[in-house]
Parts: structure tokens; sequence; C-alpha cells
């Protein structure tokens, strides 16, 4: 867990972030609190991992503090001035939201401080599982408002959308903000194979194969150029 410390002199933005972190499964609220002087106390001792802090607040400025902390905890900062950014960056903060805070945008931000403050932990389909259990196996995905737990055997494929990824299970459609190559690098590749920039299917979803479509339900996916041989190839040596 990390654990995060909101500093702002608006009660209305520490109530958002309050409210955000609790949504999000690795990120525990130590304190929100109006009081720099009360929240550099609490970064000092050691008990905070990552702090949420205004940029202007009356008795101690964001910079001020940073200044004082001297890197005893990440920080984000938060503002409705985006001239701060700069200075923020000088002093080594994660990241920069500008206000009003869309979950989104302090989603990508706490994901960033978690590559730093935990480098070892392994996020969403961060390692491939192991072939052998492929009926227990499951991976982990961050959906908007939680790490859901996916289990591979119910997957029949995954589409690329952009900066985002589709899940398609026996059961529903899961949305992720990934990358296609990762979840690629995440899967068995006994049991999953790439087979179009936008397209990985499970094998044994696998209805028919007609030229180069492929069949999963009632879906019809494309094989790419790019993807063709090596696809191919799988399925010939699968061929009785």
């Amino acid at each position: 867990m990390i654990r995060c410390l909101v500093v702002d002199d608006e009660p209305l933005a520490l109530h958002i972030l309050e409210d955000y972190i609790s949504k999000i499964p690795f990120l525990q609220l130590v304190k929100a609190t109006t009081n720099p002087i009360e929240a550099l106390t609490l970064v000092q001792t050691g008990d905070v991992d990552l702090v949420f802090l205004d940029v202007q607040m009356p008795e101690l400025t964001g910079i001020q503090f940073l200044k004082i902390s001297n890197g005893r905890a990440k920080v984000i900062l938060t503002t409705a001035y985006p001239q701060y950014a700069l200075e923020g960056y000088e002093l080594d903060v994660v990241d920069y939201l500008l206000k009003p805070i869309a979950f989104d945008r302090f989603f990508k931000s706490v994901q960033k401080a978690q590559t730093i403050i935990q480098p070892v932990a392994k996020t969403v389909a961060a390692e491939p599982v192991q072939q052998d259990d492929f009926s227990t196996d499951f991976i982990f995905v961050k959906t908007e408002h939680k790490i859901q737990k996916v289990y591979l055997h119910d997957i029949l494929f995954i589409e690329g959308l952009k900066d985002y990824i589709s899940i398609f299970t026996t059961a529903e459609r899961i949305i992720t903000l990934q990358g296609m190559k990762k979840m690629e690098d995440a899967l068995p590749e006994r049991h999953f194979v790439r087979v179009h920039k936008s397209y990985i299917v499970a094998l044994n979803k696998i209805d028919s194969i007609e030229r180069s479509r492929i069949q999963i339900g009632e879906k019809i996916i494309p094989v790419g150029d790019t993807y063709r041989d090596e696809f191919f190839r799988i399925i010939e040596d699968k061929n009785i």
C-alpha cells in the first residue's frame, strides 16, 4: 500500500481527492488536512509515501513545503495555476494535476507514482503467468474504478482501441487503460496469439478459420499480414 497525505486549504478539494483515493486499491489515506504545518510534521516522521499538495496555501505554500520536506515523500502538486508547473518539476515532483482534477488524469498520476515508489511491485499484466495451470490462472486489470481479476480461461479475445483495450470474456467486456504489447507479453503463448495489430485471440475459443478470418462466437476477427505466417504455423501444429 502507498500511504497518502492530502494537503489543501479548500475542503471541497480535500473531499474530491479523498474520494478518488478510496477508489484505488493500492492507495491508503493517512490524513487529509487543510493545515500544511500538520502535514509537514507527518511527512517528517516518515509515515507518508505520497503527498497530494496544493500550491497556494496561506500559512505555507506548496513550493515552500517541498523545499522544507527535502524529499522525504514523493509529491503530486495540485493547483488551479499552471505557472507553478516548471518550478515544481525542478523540485522533482512526481506529477502536476491542474484543477478541476478528472479521475482518469488522477489515475494516470498515481500509476506513475506507483512505479517510482514501488518499482518492484507487479501491476496489471506485468508478469507472464505460469502456463501449467490455465484453468486457475488469472491476471488483474485496472478499470476506471477498481482492479479486477480476470481468469484466463474466460477470455475470448482482446481488442485494442487506441490507448485502451477491451477484454471480451464469456461473461462481460472489460475496458482497461493498457497497451496491446504489455497485455500480449503477459499472456501465455501456448493459449493466446496476436493475430492483428488490434487483436489477440484465445486459441481454445476459436470456432473456425476461413482464409484470413477467425470466428469466435459471432465475432469475425481479421488476421493481419504481419501476423499471418506465425498464426498459421501455430494452427498447423495443432492440426490432425
